[in-house]
């Protein structure tokens, strides 16, 4: 994996440092830009996020990066993380109705009041933030040698409701079971961070590293 040039989108959002930080250190060239004649120069591109929807949506379109998005989607091995996972669904109601990126059919929505609670009867805080089990779905390159149920770290307000099953690659529970990442084609999300998750998030990064974009029929739509 070493010399390979990872594309990290800077939209003026998002933990982008932490990411590129952890890419160098698993052999990776970081190449972090909000620039896209830099961007479309790399093998593979995280899109990482932190922050509101439809801020992120209007830094994209004010940057010129969304078609990019849109491209490299279909050509290159591509990480979305957190909000970058969010942006590539058809829609979301974070504060209002925001159209997303429409690369993959589903919308965001917030927890829902009603349901948040423990099985104790404990009140449930919002933002989910912290630790949390991620229960893998399908055999994805980006799994192997992760242990299934490790733990990863979560900080969000609002989910993904995909709405094909089929894109649903792993899932997290709080207060009830909710789609945690997605899988289609050589595109991989995961609302998680895993470039603050330890081991088990390094080893899930140093897998996209070296990943071909293929993952076989199971997530292919």
């Amino acid at each position: 994996m070493n010399g390979t040039r990872v594309g990290i989108i800077d939209y003026g959002m998002g933990n982008l440092y932490s990411v590129a930080k952890a890419v160098e250190y698993l052999g990776g060239k970081a190449v972090v830009s909000d620039q896209v004649s830099e961007l479309a120069t790399t093998d593979r591109i995280i899109f990482p996020g932190v922050g509101a929807f439809g801020d992120c949506m209007a830094a994209l379109e004010a940057r010129e990066l969304s078609d990019f998005v849109r491209v490299a989607t279909q050509t290159r091995p591509f990480l979305g993380i957190c909000l970058g996972m969010q942006m590539l669904m058809d829609s979301s109601e974070e504060h209002g109705e925001h159209s997303g990126l429409g690369l993959l059919p589903g919308r965001v929505i917030p927890f829902p009041e009603e349901a948040l609670h423990s099985a104790d009867g404990r009140r449930l805080k919002i933002p989910h933030m912290g630790w949390n089990e991620l229960h893998q779905l399908v055999d994805h390159p980006l799994f192997a040698g992760v242990p299934q149920n490790a733990q990863f770290y979560f900080v969000h307000s609002y989910y993904v409701e995909p709405s094909a099953p089929e894109i649903l690659a792993a899932f997290s529970d709080y207060a009830f079971p909710f789609c945690a990442a997605v899988a289609a084609d050589n595109l991989f999300a995961m609302q998680c961070h895993p470039e603050k998750s330890g081991n088990a998030g390094l080893r899930l990064l140093g897998n996209f590293l070296t990943w071909d974009g293929d993952c076989g029929s199971q997530c292919a739509i």
